[in-house]
């Protein structure tokens, strides 16, 4: 029977100061003055407009993402929950986690964004190479980044993600190594670790740098482990490391294909209905200007996710997870019966691709390496109409938008 997953909010703030050349997010470089009042209105639209849908439910997390949010002031953030807290029933052990870019941070704004409500921060620092940084397009600097992780600490806000890139332009072990302890020395409660990676439509993409060899990156990533393993931070997912109970609630309901609200410029979203057994993708406007003269009016597309589809999305979030999931919750969240994917299953782990102890699945070191292989075989192996589960109603059309 499809189930009804913990909710979250995910708050999109689309403007940067520059544009990174590495980055296909819907970002868009700050021309003049911020509409900072402006945004902040249609955002409070958005969300009132969206809540009749969730209503009874409860808000475990809210991220505020980008683009680059520290770019609003503490104000417009505190309004921005106090309207949440209004149309939303937030958890009174509520994770609030704001995105921020090291080189727009001002003396002292920290304290005054955690009296605004935020308890999280996730700080973009990606390297402490000043010239790497410089040839990611990033507009901050590696003492920049110090000194925000030292006003972290200043303002009480020791609970901060740190996000990191390996792979990047002749970059080797050493200096990849050299990223993560300059990092650690800083105290993080959380690390991102991803590999930069050519994406379409990005500047990169059209005039590439000169990236690491596969291998090269490969053993980048396994020497960066041994030592964020070797300091406390254990590995829970593809990208993240934590020690333990620091793992962040957000994202978490993410890789567990979990419900979110999405809300501002380009944001998506999903939603779990029971009645009449779909999920739901949400998508807003991309264009900001185009968002800020539709926001709540209930012109977001949203669709339903066709079943043969299903096995796909759950598997591309849960088999991120170092511990992976237990067959039951791909039946709740899905609302598919098992025999749906469990001859691929058995075929991974008869490959060494994935690892089954009892119910539960997880990626195999192996599998870990070669995921989108993995996660292929959930495209072309699973037949066309998937069974629903024997107490699910089976998937219907995407209903009317209001």
């Amino acid at each position: 029977m499809l189930e009804t997953p913990p909710l979250a909010l995910y708050v999109h703030f689309p403007w940067c100061v520059r544009k990174c050349p590495y980055c296909d997010f819907n970002s868009h470089t700050l021309h003049g003055e911020l509409e900072e009042r402006v945004y902040v209105e249609a955002l409070l639209r958005d969300i009132e407009a969206q809540a009749p849908a969730v209503t009874g439910r409860e808000v475990i997390s809210v991220f505020l993402g980008g683009g680059t949010p520290s770019l609003f002031s503490p104000d417009a953030v505190a309004r921005l929950l106090q309207s949440a807290g209004r149309h939303l029933a937030l958890a009174r052990d509520i994770e609030v986690t704001l995105e921020a870019n090291p080189g727009t941070i001002e003396r002292g704004r920290f304290a005054e964004y955690r009296a605004a409500g935020v308890n999280r921060v996730s700080l973009g620092a990606q390297s402490f190479d000043d010239a790497r940084l410089a040839a990611l397009g990033r507009i901050h600097c590696a003492q920049e980044t110090r000194r925000a992780a030292a006003e972290l600490h200043a303002a009480g806000l020791e609970n901060f993600n740190m996000d990191l890139m390996y792979g990047l332009p002749d970059q080797d072990v050493g200096a990849a190594l050299r990223d993560v302890e300059e990092a650690l020395a800083l105290r993080p409660s959380h690390l991102s670790h991803y590999q930069l990676t050519i994406e379409a439509g990005t500047v990169f993409a059209g005039h590439p740098p000169r990236l690491p060899e596969d291998d090269a990156a490969e053993g980048m990533l396994e020497a960066c482990r041994g030592l964020l393993e070797g300091t406390g931070f254990a590995q829970y997912e593809v990208s993240a490391y934590a020690p333990a109970g620091r793992r962040c609630r957000h994202n978490l309901n993410y890789w567990s294909f979990g419900d979110y609200l999405g809300v501002g410029a380009g944001a998506h979203g999903k939603l779990t209905l029971p009645d009449p057994g779909q999920v739901v993708r949400t998508t807003q406007m991309r264009e900001p200007r185009r968002y800020l003269a539709s926001a709540g009016r209930g012109t977001f597309t949203r669709t339903a996710v066709p079943a043969p589809e299903l096995p796909f999305e759950f598997m591309l979030n849960a088999l991120r997870l170092v511990d992976g999931f237990d067959a039951s919750m791909f039946v709740g969240r899905t609302g598919l019966a098992w025999d749906t994917v469990a001859a691929t299953m058995a075929a991974l782990v008869r490959e060494g691709l994935l690892v089954r102890s009892g119910t539960c699945y997880r990626a195999s070191p192996l599998g870990l390496r070669f995921l989108n292989d993995v996660l292929l075989r959930f495209v072309t192996e699973i037949p066309k109409s998937p069974a629903p589960s024997k107490l699910s109603t089976a998937p219907q059309p995407p209903p009317a938008l209001a």
